[in-house]
């Protein structure tokens, strides 16, 4: 435990900050294997919600492994701290009022539940992009698939490191059936639902 770090009471508060953005700031959590499609679809979420005037952030898996993250690598433990430290940067700006898309493999339950306690309960809508291995590897646009059959690339999810698929997402999200577009517009369509975009038009 760290000592002598008191925490600073600041005036404005997370309505205040997302009162004058006109919306209501909250998280959406992508989760699924390599290739599934989460930055793609997280990418065409965020103009979307861009176009309608909402303030928005995407914290996307590999951009954050150049940065925030550079120093982890893929061991289960590293895998949690980058985690940790993303969770934390989505609270931030949840509490600065924004939207925030986060799309990362995220694959172990216990990491995902720790990164929605940081939020309160309708503030973390957690999408499972649901693509069968196969479709995924498949795909493998980035040739990572390849190169963990091969063993050149180690503790690799879904080759030899387990993915855990959520038991309760908020939405789950079939791109062996569903494009971008299809996909996007799922996730606008729950958060109308949820009246988490009150002035949405579907």
């Amino acid at each position: 435990m760290i000592k002598n770090i008191f925490e600073q009471e600041i005036d404005l508060t997370k309505s205040q900050r997302s009162d004058l953005k006109n919306q209501k700031a909250f998280v959406i959590w992508f989760t699924g294997l390599s290739g599934a499609g989460k930055s793609t679809i997280a990418n065409a979420l965020e103009k979307k919600l861009y176009e309608m005037g909402k303030h928005t952030y995407l914290l996307d898996g590999d951009n954050v492994r150049h940065g925030l993250s550079k120093n982890l690598g893929f061991l289960d433990e590293d895998r949690k701290e980058n985690l940790r430290r993303v969770a934390e940067v989505a609270r931030l700006m949840v509490d600065a009022g924004l939207i925030v898309i986060a799309a990362f493999i995220s694959p172990f339950r216990v990491d995902r539940q720790m990164a929605r306690g940081l939020f309160e309960a309708d503030e973390f809508i957690e999408v499972f992009v649901d693509t069968p291995l196969d479709v995924a590897e498949q795909r493998d646009s980035k040739g990572l698939y390849k190169l963990a059959r091969s063993g050149k690339v180690k503790n690799f999810t879904g080759i030899d490191a387990p993915y855990e698929a959520p038991e309760k997402p908020e939405l789950v999200i079939d791109t062996d059936t569903l494009n971008i577009e299809q996909s996007a517009g799922a996730v606008l369509k729950l958060l109308d639902e949820r009246g988490m975009l009150p002035d949405l038009t579907l």
